[in-house]
C-alpha cells in the first residue's frame, strides 16, 4: 500500500473537496482521480495551463519553485494570481499533508462536455 497525503481543494463557489494522492504522484492527478474539474490536456508536459491551481499563501513558499518553463505557461491561464502553480508540476511528498489550493473560477474541464 502506498503512502498518501491529504490534499483540499477549494472551488469556485467556496466549497471544499479533501482528497488522498499518493506519495510521488502530481497534485493533478490526486485532483482528477476525485473527480475535480482540472482538465491537463497536455497530461503534464507543460504544453497547456490547463490544471492551473492557486495555491494558499502558507504553502506556497513551502513548494519548489515553479521552473521558468512553468512561469511562461502560467502566463496563458486564466485568473492567474501570485501563489499560481500548475497542478501537474507539484510532485506530493510527506510535507504536503494539508496543502490546499483553489480552483480558478474560469477553470473548466473540456472532457465533462
Amino acid at each position: 500500500m502506498s503512502e498518501t497525503v491529504r490534499l483540499i481543494f477549494r472551488r469556485a463557489n467556496d466549497t471544499e473537496v479533501e482528497v488522498e494522492g499518493a506519495i510521488g504522484d502530481t497534485m493533478l492527478r490526486a485532483a482528477q482521480a476525485a473527480g475535480l474539474p482540472l482538465e491537463g490536456t497536455c497530461e503534464g508536459q507543460m504544453a497547456c495551463s490547463t490544471c492551473h491551481v492557486v495555491v494558499d499563501p502558507e504553502w506556497f513558499d513551502r513548494l519548489e519553485a515553479a521552473s521558468e518553463e512553468e512561469e511562461d505557461m502560467l502566463d496563458l491561464a486564466a485568473g492567474v494570481r501570485r501563489t499560481s502553480r500548475l497542478s501537474c508540476q507539484i510532485v506530493l511528498d510527506r510535507t504536503m499533508e494539508g496543502l490546499t489550493a483553489s480552483i480558478p473560477e474560469e477553470s473548466h474541464d473540456a472532457r465533462r462536455f
